[in-house]
Order: C-alpha cells, then sequence, then structure tokens
C-alpha cells in the first residue's frame, strides 16, 4: 500500500515538474512541503517526534518507488534516511523533539556536511574547526558536493573540535540552523552530470556562532564514530535505490525492443536482444536477492559494515552495466535526454562514487579479509 500511494505521488506531483526542476538545478522548496503533508517525510521517524512510526523498511519503499520514477531532483534519502536518523539516535530529547517534527512536515530540509574540497571519501582529512568560545562553537571552513545544501534549513556539519588530535579523533557533529545565520553562504548550486535537480551545493562558514547544546552527542569527538556506525544504512539506500533503477532500466527495454522494428521485424525477435535483456534481469533479480538480505539484517541491527560495502558497490557498479546495455538497445534514441533511459544513464553514474566510492568498499572489505 505504501508503495503504491508513493508511486502514485511521484507520478502525479513529481515527474511532471521534473524536467523543469532540472533545467533549474533545483526543485521548487514547496515540494518538500507536499511530500511532508503525504507522509513521505522521515516515515522511519516515532510518532512521538512527528515521524511515520516506520522502520528503515518503510522509508526504502518510498526511496525505490522515487528511484523508478527516476525523479533525480528530490533527494529524500538524505533528509530522511541519513540526517533525520542522526538526530534519532545520537541528539538529546530536546534536539529530537525541536528538530524532527519539521523535518517530518518539510517546514525544514535537512543535509549533512561531510564532504570537503580535499576530504571526500577520506574523512579523517576534514579541515573544518569549531572552536569553544564561551556558550558557542566557531565553525570555520568550507564544504562541498552538499546534497539538499542549496535548501537546507538544518546542516549537520562534520567539524574538528579538537584541533591537535590527529585522525579521526576530535571529530564532532554540529547542529547548524541556517535561517538568517551570520558568517554562513551558500556557494553556487553545482552543475551535475545527473540528478541535475537536486540541489547540490558549496557551503562556507566563516565565524559562524552556535550555541554549544547544538551538539550531537553527550560530548564532543563523538562524530566519527557516530559517522561509521550509521554508513552500512546509509550504503544500504544507495544499493536499494540502484536496485530499483536496474529494474526499471529492464522494464522500459523490454516495452521498447518490442514495439521497436528492425529489417521488418520487432528488435525482441533477435536472438542478441533477448540475450542481453536475460543477462540483465538476472543480474537485478540478483541484486534484488542480495540487497533484500542486507536489509532483512539491517533490520535487526546484524549488518556488517563490509557486508554493506559489498552491497554498495557490487550494485551500483552492476546498475551502471545495466543500464549502459539497455541504452546500447534503444540504439540512437538512448542518446537523446526525451527518453527516460539517457536519464536514467546520467543519474546513476553517481552510484559507485557517492557514499563513499567503491574503490574505498574494496578497501573496507579486503581490511576485514586481512585483519
Amino acid at each position: 500500500m505504501l508503495a503504491d500511494a508513493a508511486a502514485r505521488f511521484f507520478e502525479e506531483r513529481f515527474v511532471p515538474r521534473e524536467p523543469q526542476w532540472s533545467r533549474d538545478g533545483l526543485m521548487d522548496r514547496g515540494a518538500w512541503n507536499e511530500a511532508g503533508r503525504v507522509g513521505l517525510l522521515c516515515a522511519s521517524i516515532p510518532e512521538a517526534y512527528g515521524g511515520g512510526g516506520g522502520t528503515l523498511a518503510h522509508d526504502i519503499v518510498i526511496f525505490s518507488e522515487q528511484a523508478r520514477a527516476l525523479v533525480g531532483s528530490f533527494s529524500n534519502t538524505v533528509h530522511s534516511g541519513i540526517v533525520a536518523h542522526y538526530l534519532l539516535h545520537y541528539g538529546s530529547e530536546a534536539q529530537k523533539r525541536r528538530w524532527l517534527p519539521k523535518m517530518a512536515s518539510g517546514e525544514m530540509v535537512g543535509a549533512i556536511a561531510m564532504s570537503e574540497p580535499d576530504a571526500g571519501s577520506d574523512l579523517q582529512a576534514i579541515r573544518t574547526r569549531a572552536r569553544r568560545d564561551g556558550d558557542h562553537y566557531v565553525i570555520d571552513g568550507a564544504k562541498t558536493f552538499i546534497t539538499n545544501g542549496y535548501h537546507a534549513d538544518l546542516v549537520f556539519v562534520v567539524a574538528k573540535t579538537d584541533s591537535a588530535a590527529k585522525g579521526s579523533r576530535g571529530t564532532s557533529i554540529i547542529v547548524v540552523e541556517t535561517r538568517d545565520l551570520a558568517g554562513f553562504r551558500r556557494g553556487k548550486v553545482l552543475d551535475k552530470l545527473g540528478n541535475r535537480g537536486s540541489d547540490t551545493a558549496e557551503l562556507f562558514f566563516d565565524g559562524v556562532r552556535v550555541p554549544v547544546e547544538n551538539l550531537l552527542g553527550p560530548e564532543e569527538g563523538q562524530g566519527f564514530p557516530q559517522l561509521m556506525a550509521q554508513l552500512p544504512a546509509e550504503r544500504l539506500y544507495i544499493a536499494m535505490n540502484a536496485v530499483a533503477q536496474m529494474e526499471r532500466a529492464v522494464a522500459m527495454t523490454v516495452d521498447y525492443v518490442k514495439a521497436r522494428t528492425v529489417f521488418g521485424q520487432p528488435l525482441s525477435s533477435l536472438q542478441n536482444t533477448r540475450f542481453k535483456l536475460a543477462e540483465c534481469r538476472s543480474k537485478a533479480q540478483i541484486a534484488r536477492v542480495y540487497v533484500d538480505n542486507c536489509l532483512v539484517r539491517c533490520l535487526a541491527d546484524e549488518l556488517s559494515n563490509d557486508d554493506a560495502a559489498v552491497a554498495k558497490w557490487w550494485v551500483t557498479q552492476t546498475c551502471n552495466e545495466v543500464v549502459d546495455e539497455c541504452l546500447q538497445l534503444h540504439g540512437g534514441n538512448g542518446y537523446i535526454l526525451d527518453y527516460p533511459i539517457a536519464r536514467l544513464y546520467a543519474n546513476a553514474r553517481v552510484g559507485p562514487i557517492y557514499g563513499g566510492s567503491n574503490e574505498i568498499m574494496k578497501e573496507i572489505i579486503a581490511r576485514e579479509l586481512f585483519r
């Protein structure tokens, strides 16, 4: 029922506006409120904090239907799946009651600011600093590739609170309310290959003062363990989105080759077409089974970091292979953005990059093998 409701919402409300959002480089701010009104935000957050009272599985149903609808402008995965859960797991009771209901309604849009110009997958290299000054932190630094960065009212900033600490030590997460905040500045919305309507932006902090009670967690220096604990679920979201993209690519290509004629016969009658789509369907089904298994383990709090890394790298890589094969079967039309397969090709390419590059995923797996 949730999948059907989410699919109808995306097809009726967001799909018709997706081309304009892609041209503009960001979606309408009011679209967040629309999604909140129908219960598509914070579905796995307890009802006591304004959420839907569901589990991670409910979030994944919503995210998957969005991916299947080819809506690349709406970064609910970051807002509901990632930011809201950092707040739920590590926030104080006052913080949760202050911010989660507004996130569930769409009144506030959430973002997490990890990546920097010189620190992408290597979070130990972050240079943003948060210096204690009385009852405030003073934040200085720059962040880039921040999803929801343009619309974000609430940014979870990963910063060094102990500048003398080496590596990942001395890192904290500080919640920043951006509205009318002195010293906070948004850079340009980045012009991307795919998911063009998703407002990926640069953020700058120049002496930004934030109350010390906005620290996430009971004490400083807990940022890196907090990030590591949440990463398996985050990577599962990425893998599940890739599964939905594969399934949509195969379905739309089957329809296309049935209707397309070559040499006086349907393209679907040629053995190469049939074999290629048989391979694509097999890969999508194998990915579905593995990721569903990961979901069951994640719900039981048993999904390991290395198993989540397997899901993230293999499924996103396989998704790119499947979508590429499907685009090829569209011939010249596959290269035209009027055809959904072309947009899907561009959108899927980020899968092996974000959430930790696939090369980092393999290193995580290798460390477990050789520890």
